[in-house]
């Protein structure tokens, strides 16, 4: 009931403050029982997620939901491995609390440290993927942060399940269990959107209209993405080897995660040579090509269905693809500029001129050269997890770790000073710069 969820938000709160002041190893010990914990309850989970497995391949038949909402559902064996990894990981990683930013001596004894400290109650509003509890649980816990989830309906009892064993191992090695909320309704999202005095971020990781929700209905300072429109740009000095594996694992190592690759962009003096290969190999993994005219012109080409407007901007989350010949770098940039989202963008190419230009003009939060977009991923950039992907210039951008989890706060240490003999001249400040750690 939402009233309900008010009084535990407010319970977040207060444990927020706790938790900010709990030690690291306090931390990592909770983190260790956690990833045991996991574990230990590999069956309960599997089960837990066979419900919700049963009962999302009915809705998919019915119409309600896609199927790679329900790939992003499934739990096995080998992803709550991954789990447990993640878990262990966050607790390997630097304890980002209280670290020391910056030092300034205002003045002789005036001493002005700013210092890493966690934003708070953190709100993280979910579709389908039952990972994403441990992942940001544990991120959470490690920068000193509460946390409130809330998942999709179709995932409610692998939720759960992960849920209450996560939160009652943390517990159990004292971390205050307010701390972690469950949300399980609409009506709860309802409640919390207009919870500003309580809740100081939220990320929401779903569909572009359901992100665009979130954002337009609170106040709420949002950080997340609307949508993972990614692009590979096959250079006219690309080597072709390297352009066919990248493009490849691109698209369908795992086709419904947002940066899985959307549009293939061609420069035309190698599409030729390329274009052939690549889309026999699309076929024989089961990708669908949407192509312009130029790319069905092609000599080899074959099965492709013509592209259209909307294609170009269009977030698949499926194999499916689209592919555009384009005449220079600067096309398949202005291009990007267009129809991307802002999320990961890659460039094949062995030019290293081209290499700067489209780093340097992509605008995107993640720029790969001779790389697969689905590097884009806070595990696989060493963050151990990630809260969510933002696209947004303010605060954090990309995979966002613990430090998108931190804000800063500035401790002032004097031994009596006043402001006014600084007002009128008589004393200076000296704002003299070092690497003290805040002694506190």
């Amino acid at each position: 009931m939402p009233g309900e969820i008010t009084e535990n938000i407010i319970k977040a709160k207060s444990a927020a403050v706790r938790l900010s002041a709990t030690d690291t190893a306090t931390k990592n010990k909770a983190l260790s029982a956690m990833a045991d914990a996991l574990d230990r309850n590999r069956e309960k989970i599997l089960e837990a997620n066979a419900e919700d497995m049963d009962a999302a391949a009915r809705m998919m038949e019915a119409g309600k939901i896609s199927a790679s909402m329900v790939k992003r559902l499934q739990v096995d064996d080998g992803k709550i491995t991954g789990m447990i990894a993640g878990v262990r990981d966050v607790a390997y990683l630097e304890d980002p609390v209280w670290e020391t930013v910056s030092t300034i001596d205002l003045d002789d004894g005036l001493e002005l440290y700013q210092v890493r400290c966690p934003i708070g109650v953190v709100g993280v509003i979910f579709e389908s993927r039952p990972d994403v509890v441990p992942q940001i649980m544990s991120l959470c816990l490690k920068s000193g942060n509460a946390v409130a989830f809330k998942g999709g309906s179709e995932a409610a009892s692998s939720n759960r399940a992960l849920f209450e064993i996560l939160s009652e191992a943390a517990a159990s090695a004292g971390i205050p269990k307010e701390a972690f909320v469950l949300m399980e309704s609409r009506d709860d999202i309802t409640a919390i959107l207009g919870m500003d005095e309580y809740l100081d971020l939220l990320i929401p990781r779903g569909s572009n209209s359901f992100v665009r929700y979130i954002q337009e209905n609170t106040r709420i300072p949002v950080l997340g993405h609307a949508a993972g429109i990614c692009t590979v740009y096959i250079d006219s000095e690309a080597d072709m080897e390297k352009a066919f594996r990248v493009t490849l694992d691109s698209k369908i190592q795992y086709p419904a995660a947002c940066n899985a690759a959307e549009n293939v962009l061609v420069h035309k003096d190698v599409a030729g040579k390329f274009l052939p290969e690549m889309c026999r190999l699309f076929a024989e993994n089961g990708v669908e090509v949407r192509a312009d005219a130029a790319v069905s012109g092609i000599k080899g080409v074959s099965g492709t269905i013509r592209a259209t407007e909307a294609d170009w901007g269009t977030e698949y989350g499926a194999p499916v693809v689209s592919v555009k010949i384009v005449d220079s770098i600067g096309e398949a940039v202005e291009f990007i500029a267009k129809y991307g989202s802002n999320h990961t963008d890659a460039i094949i190419t062995e030019n290293s001129a081209s290499m700067r230009y489209f780093v340097k003009m992509v605008d995107s939060a993640d720029v790969f050269v001779n790389a697969s977009t689905r590097f884009a991923d806070g595990f696989r950039f060493g963050k151990g997890a990630e809260v969510g992907i933002s696209t947004s210039k303010i605060h954090a951008r990309g995979p966002v770790g613990m430090e998108g989890l931190m804000i800063y706060k500035y401790i002032l240490i004097g031994k009596g000073q006043e402001v006014r003999g600084y007002a009128d001249g008589s004393k200076k400040f000296k704002h003299l710069k070092n690497d003290r750690k805040c002694p506190l």
